[in-house]
This record gives structure tokens, C-alpha cells and sequence, in this order.
């Protein structure tokens, strides 16, 4: 069993920045692929990015919407993965979800293993 705890959301204008968090108990870290989502009001829930891991080497993937302007990153003695996010728009307003699963795929596509309760994120313009 895996626990994800979102911290970081709030309000910021356009072009201001905003970095979330997510604490990851449960499970060794880095065995699980990890990634954010997004759900804006009325939409269907989105990809936003990801990292996982194999042997030696760090994956990162974007959405093309976030590419350049966010960014994923860890902090492997805490357990815990950032989205840094710069560049804010209004339309990044939404709740963000952090996700955790031993798939990358499977995560990518939307259908991880573990989800966070979710923080929002409001840009106004």
C-alpha cells in the first residue's frame, strides 16, 4: 500500500510560479513510477508528467500543454516528488492529483495504482 499526501496548491496570477509537493509513504521509493495529473471543472482528468526509473536511468515525460513550463523532479530521502510549475496560466487552473504505480505506462495512461486526496491550483488572469 502506497499513501500520497499533496501539499503546495493555492492561488498565484499568470506568470507566477508554484511548486507542489507530494510525500510518498508505504512503499520504497523509486520502485514506483510517480506522476501529476490535473482536473480542471468540468473536464476529464489529465496527464501532466511523470518520471520513472530503470536501473540507472531517470524518464521524464510532458505533456506537450506543460513542456518548457513545468517541471518533475525527487527528493529521494524524503520520498518525496515536486512539480515545479513556472509560466502559470489560467488555463492550469484545476485540482492537481499525485499518482503512484509500479507501470509506467499504465500511469501515463491514467490509470495508476495509488492517487493523492488532490490540491488546487487557481491562476487568475
Amino acid at each position: 500500500q502506497v499513501q500520497l499526501v499533496e501539499s503546495g496548491g493555492g492561488l498565484v496570477q499568470a506568470g507566477g510560479s508554484l511548486r507542489l509537493s507530494c510525500a510518498a509513504s508505504g512503499r520504497t521509493f523509486r520502485s514506483y513510477a510517480m506522476g501529476w495529473f490535473r482536473q480542471a471543472p468540468g473536464k476529464e482528468r489529465e496527464f501532466v508528467t511523470a518520471i520513472s526509473w530503470s536501473g540507472l536511468s531517470t524518464y521524464y515525460y510532458y505533456a506537450d500543454s506543460v513542456k518548457g513550463r513545468f517541471t518533475i523532479s525527487t527528493d529521494n530521502a524524503k520520498n518525496t516528488v515536486y512539480l515545479q510549475m513556472n509560466s502559470l496560466k489560467p488555463e492550469d487552473t484545476a485540482v492537481y492529483y499525485c499518482a503512484a504505480g509500479p507501470i509506467s505506462q499504465r500511469l501515463r495512461n491514467g490509470t495508476p495504482d495509488y492517487w493523492g486526496q488532490g490540491t488546487q491550483v487557481t491562476v487568475s488572469s
